[in-house]
């Protein structure tokens, strides 16, 4: 059996792949939380002597290595004469923001290199979702200094603890300033400290961000990952996030409908909605996730297609009869990410998840019995402070009647500031047999050993960790891996399943199949920076996902 090591399972030590999940948080007043933090306040640092370089001294100095970046006499680079680094931690979201991020300073002139020793400044964009994702952040903060160069941080850590020691005397971008990058950048090149905080308002509330027109660099030219608001309505007691992204914001839908056009325009064939949790999409605004989706669905060209990121069950129970029409549409895949956390009451109360595991099953169950063979997939934690082993028996035994196709199992972490981080904690080994526990039953069974022979359709879009498969996703979002000839990217065809094994299957094209390409044009090339001229050179893409 051939094993992609993908979108599942098991990230207590790793970070999150593709997780907008746990979030939440007793929060101060959205309104005043960022009332007394300027939007900027450089520290400029002492001057020192000017050291005369020779012509020789130049062509060897790091800026000097790729293409023409130069350096100014006294130190400083030109603006957008340099070499940036993009490292990033986390959710899709934190992913959409680099992608932005590295776009803004390519069409200003940056260069974006994969190659971190030749980059003259690394812009490192952080999760703070566990203390591991927070810890791997840290100490790629320390190698940056360490080897001397300039280091901008960005994301939920910074945003949420600005005062880390870690942190100090370091260029600082909020989660909505991620269009102050170029700013940010240039000043901390000079050697200034620069720190760009604040909520971004229209009319007295908080709106979904910076603009989604902005110039992008895709991680994958085929997809689109589109942040359709930001925040959440929860108060969850363990988790950090809301410190970081704070109360709902959403996007206009005409505002994500534009961007969704121009992706397609640009050959994207695949969309990726995302938030902190979109079910609460709209709430903010007067509108709701499915008036969304409903309008998305009538700009997406025919094959290309549309995978709706997580949405927590309070929310989505609202419109389940609505969910259940459009997650059957031919171009929105038969998939949902819904995050239980754990299967007693007791527990969801202390972590105040506001819902019960009935009202959980309730969406499952609905969803399942409407929308034939969806995807359902959740994330358990175990080792919450409160949880007894009866707790965790049901949990268990809830998992165990589901099955999903894909766990997301995570041992408590207790982030400071949270309301959990002061409860007592359950002794190490008990957690640790927890997890081992739900681990090895999830691995017990197989929910793919019956689809040998199945025909499907299937979009390619990636290329398998190990780099010898094409990997293709059904109706279901399901993963198929296919042969790697360049002709099938980015396209769509017919295969038959011949083999499979826990987190994927195997398949074969058909000879009768049609292999289309979706899309009405050719992808980017890599590195190229969406809604720029087509003539613009593609960049040396250098982002690290760390997922």
């Amino acid at each position: 059996n051939l094993q992609l090591d993908s979108l599942h399972l098991e990230t207590m030590e790793n970070g999150i792949e593709d997780i907008e999940d746990i979030i939440g948080l007793q929060d101060v007043d959205a309104a005043n939380r960022f009332n007394n933090k300027s939007q900027v306040v450089p520290r400029v640092r002492k001057k020192k002597e000017k050291k005369i370089v020779s012509e020789e001294e130049k062509e060897n100095s790091p800026s000097s290595r790729e293409d023409d970046t130069c350096s100014t006499a006294g130190g400083n680079l030109v603006p957008g004469s340099g070499v940036v680094f993009v490292n990033t931690w986390g959710c899709a979201h934190n992913s959409s923001d680099s992608e932005y991020m590295a776009g803004q300073l390519a069409a200003q002139g940056y260069t974006i290199t994969e190659k971190k020793e030749m980059a003259d400044l690394w812009l490192l964009n952080s999760c703070t979702v566990k203390n591991p994702a927070e810890e791997h952040f840290k100490n790629e903060v320390k190698k940056g200094l360490d080897a001397d160069k300039k280091v901008v941080v960005a994301g939920c850590v910074p945003q949420g603890k600005q005062n880390s020691d870690y942190l100090k005397g370091l260029s600082m971008i909020g989660v909505q300033q991620i269009d102050r990058v170029v700013e940010v950048v240039e000043e901390t090149l000079k050697g200034n400290s620069v720190k760009m905080f604040g909520t971004k308002r229209a009319e007295g509330k908080k709106i979904g961000g910076a603009r989604l027109d902005l110039p992008k660099i895709r991680r994958n030219p085929l997809v689109e990952i589109i942040a359709i608001n930001t925040g959440c309505l929860n108060q969850c007691t363990y988790c950090k996030t809301k410190h970081a992204r704070g109360e709902l914001g959403s996007y206009p839908p005409e505002e994500i409908v534009a961007r969704a056009v121009q992706s397609f325009q640009e050959g994207v064939c695949e969309i990726w909605l995302t938030s902190e949790d979109t079910g609460a999409y709209g709430r903010d605004i007067g509108s709701s996730l499915p008036e969304l989706l409903w309008q998305l669905v009538e700009v997406i060209p025919e094959g290309c297609r549309l995978r709706l990121g997580m949405t927590n069950p309070p929310y989505i129970l609202d419109h389940l009869e609505e969910m259940s029409k459009i997650l059957n549409h031919d171009r929105v895949y038969s998939f949902l990410h819904v995050p239980v956390q754990a299967g007693s009451d007791a527990v969801l109360s202390d972590m105040k998840r506001e819902y019960t595991c009935a009202q959980f099953e309730e969406v499952v169950n609905y969803l399942k019995a409407r929308v034939p063979g969806i995807t359902i997939i959740t994330d358990i934690i175990c080792g919450f402070p409160t949880e007894t082993d009866e707790d965790f028996q049901e949990t268990m035994a809830l998992v165990k009647k589901h099955k999903f196709p894909s766990l997301f199992i995570n041992q408590f972490f207790p982030r400071p500031g949270t309301p959990a981080a002061n409860m007592k904690r359950i002794p190490t080994q008990i957690v640790k047999s927890r997890t081992k526990e739900l681990s090895e039953f999830f691995h017990t069974y197989k929910p793919y050993q019956d689809r040998l022979g199945q025909i499907y359709s299937v979009l390619v879009t990636e290329t398998s960790h190990d780099g010898n498969y094409y990997v293709g996703h059904n109706e279901f979002y399901e993963q198929v891996l296919v042969p790697k000839k360049p002709e099938l990217m980015g396209k769509m065809f017919k295969v038959k399943i011949v083999d499979s094994c826990k987190f994927s299957m195997t398949g074969q094209l058909l000879d009768t199949s049609q292999v289309v390409r979706p899309a009405p044009s050719d992808p980017l090339a890599k590195g190229q920076v969406s809604g720029l001229a087509q003539s613009v050179l593609p960049h040396k893409l250098g982002f690290n996902f760390k997922i």
